[in-house]
């Protein structure tokens, strides 16, 4: 059986329609070859670095105390066969709860690390799924952050595939809401199909 790990930032939690979506995908995996374990990022006491928190991680890593508790995110993301993230998009990106949980997993000698030609990813999962809602139409655009920094980490830690769910324009005047989230999350079944 593999293991899937979902990285639930959904900081609406049930209201989020984000989440909504995300549960879509994860309800059309097969229980007999998924097992699901939901990190949910809002009930963990998730640190950004500062101060003695980051020197403490310096030291660690100086150390090579990788078996150290505040290590437990990273080894997580590290041995997931398969990976799930949902995030709205806010201010261009995600919530920067994400961010700090980002920087939480990258540790060099965990999920990457370095060799001669530069960094290698060093994480077993094969596929990356992102779930996201965006209120306005941001799919080619610039402004667009999220996903495309999510498949940049996807190459950073050496995680083949990536692809994302979204529905957009949920916030336009006018606009089908139910249509749109509907048509996501048929996207989303067919990828949950071929995870």
């Amino acid at each position: 059986m593999k293991k899937v790990l979902f990285v639930n930032c959904c900081i609406r939690r049930e209201q989020s329609r984000s989440l909504k979506l995300a549960k879509k995908f994860l309800d059309a995996l097969d229980p007999k070859e998924y097992e699901i374990e939901e990190l949910c990022l809002m009930d963990e006491p998730l640190e950004y670095f500062k101060d003695s928190f980051f020197a403490q991680r310096e030291r660690l890593l100086a150390e090579k105390k990788f078996d150290h508790p505040r290590f437990r995110y990273a080894w997580q993301f590290k041995d997931a066969d398969k990976i799930v993230v949902a995030a709205p998009f806010w201010d261009l990106s995600f919530p920067a709860l994400l961010k700090v949980y980002i920087e939480n997993i990258s540790v060099d000698g965990i999920t990457f690390g370095y060799n001669e030609n530069g960094p290698i990813g060093l994480c077993k999962a094969d596929k990356l799924v992102f779930v996201t809602t965006r209120g306005g139409c941001y799919v080619g655009s610039n402004l667009e952050l999220g996903a495309k920094y999510m498949e940049a980490l996807c190459e950073f830690f050496g995680i083949d595939k990536f692809e994302c769910v979204c529905a957009e324009g949920i916030d336009i005047y006018g606009a089908d809401v139910e249509g749109i989230m509907g048509e996501a999350e048929d996207q989303a079944r067919k990828i949950a199909a071929k995870f």
